[in-house]
């Protein structure tokens, strides 16, 4: 699991690769990577936005940006946790991705920017 915690906020990554929904002679290739976030600030906040950065082993690049993940926006109070599980496909068996969620202190309102550490994609006969 990949981890990294930016203004109190950790937010942590373990990925998967799914055989069964890709096609390598097709060149689609399934991931999905499960997120969790923990908050360790004193202070409850709220995830308001994500943007992604996802690159596959061409250097083909992809963007990604929006309101919250997966339809919400969750409110953390001091120790809490979220978890969500998303993904996406690439057209290579090789790829990585990194992003920033946007949060919100809700006692002052103040935005703060969190990382999401980088990541692979690889599927696993490629670790060999």
């Amino acid at each position: 699991m990949i981890t990294e915690i930016t203004d109190g906020v950790q937010v942590s990554v373990l990925t998967a690769y799914h055989s069964e929904y890709s096609n390598p002679l097709q060149q689609h290739y399934v991931f999905t990577y499960k997120i969790r976030i923990e908050n360790h600030s004193p202070h409850t906040v709220q995830l308001l936005r994500r943007h992604w950065q996802i690159f596959d082993s061409n250097n083909v690049r992809f963007e990604v940006e929006g309101e919250g993940i997966i339809g919400e926006q969750p409110v953390l109070s001091s120790g809490a946790s979220h978890e969500y599980v998303s993904g996406c496909t690439l057209k290579t068996d090789m790829g990585k991705m990194w992003g920033t969620y946007q949060m919100k202190r809700l006692s002052d309102s103040e935005k703060f920017t969190v990382n999401i550490p980088d990541f692979q994609l690889v599927v696993p006969f490629r670790l060999n």
